[in-house]
């Protein structure tokens, strides 16, 4: 892995599958279907094993469907250690299937534990295999070292929270610095360091995420970062349009290009899944929601 950048993994990943579509893979506690044994109790070993299977199943729908698939650490976490369990299994079985893995673990902190952190969330022989990870920056830009140096060693990503998606994201992210907002002023101390992880092509290797719901945000943050990838989450159920969420990103040869346009409730929590019957009723839900998904995006 380390011989090849995590941009120029991507990009690749983004061509071979013909659309920026990521699938987030978030057990929701209730929301797994009745299909899979569903468990809200944490921990209970019946809500592990409809967890396991459930995100298997997820992830077996998303190979060649999909650029990358982007579990979100908490749902498992809050199943204790063999929650944690299945998702090391999650990120090793999708690694060794081809698929790029974003870990969504917002991990930082300052020197020696942010290294720690590192060494446990980024790369394929990390203890929680990945391609990329999403970091926080709110500490100061050197907690980004011990992550940059990690990623930077074993060829992997980082997208740093920029510009969200919540509602409440301009309580912080737009305070006025200088007459610039401060995700701006984020945005412009991390412009060198993007472009310092540029393949040929410039693509970079280090990324921000930029919500669905902030497409206005999204095109000035392109102009400051044009070489880093956006990770995007907020489109489809959460409100973003497939052209809001494609704001962000560049066309490339016809295709999209330089970021990822993550789905999850869309994807894995379709409506007609909720009450499917059996797997065959269940997948078929599932591929319907990835092939509306593309469309949506291969046509704005």
């Amino acid at each position: 892995m380390a011989g090849t950048a995590f941009g120029t993994r991507l990009a690749g990943s983004i061509r071979s599958s013909g659309t920026p579509l990521c699938m987030g893979i978030d057990p929701h506690p209730g929301m797994v279907p009745a299909l899979f044994g569903n468990s809200t109790e944490p921990g209970h070993p019946a809500a592990i094993r409809a967890i396991s299977d459930f995100t298997f199943s997820c992830l077996e729908a998303a190979k060649g469907r999909v650029a990358a698939i982007k579990p979100q650490a908490a749902f498992f976490e809050a199943h204790g250690p063999d929650g944690m369990r299945v998702l090391a299994e999650l990120g090793r079985s999708a690694v060794d299937a081809g698929m790029l893995v974003i870990m969504d673990a917002k991990r930082n902190d300052i020197g020696s534990t942010n290294a720690a952190y590192a060494e446990a969330w980024i790369g394929h022989d990390a203890p929680f295999p990945s391609d990329a990870l999403t970091v926080n920056a709110f500490l100061g830009l050197d907690t980004l070292e011990p992550l940059l140096a990690r990623a930077d060693a074993v060829g992997a990503g980082l997208f740093v929270l920029t510009r969200t998606s919540n509602p409440g994201a301009g309580d912080l992210q737009d305070l006025n610095v200088d007459g610039k907002p401060l995700f701006h002023r984020l945005a412009e101390q991390l412009a060198p360091l993007a472009a310092a992880r540029c393949d040929d092509a410039g693509h970079s290797s280090l990324g921000i995420v930029a919500g669905a719901t902030w497409p206005d945000e999204a095109r000035a943050l392109r102009a400051i970062l044009p070489s880093a990838p956006f990770l995007v989450p907020g489109f489809g159920a959460q409100g973003g349009a497939a052209a809001d969420a494609l704001a962000g990103l560049i066309r490339d040869n016809g295709g999209w290009q330089h970021g990822l346009i993550n789905s999850t409730r869309g994807l894995i929590f379709p409506k007609a899944a909720h009450n499917a019957g059996d797997m065959a009723s269940w997948r078929s839900a599932i591929d319907e929601a990835i092939t509306a998904s593309r469309a949506a995006l291969a046509a704005v």
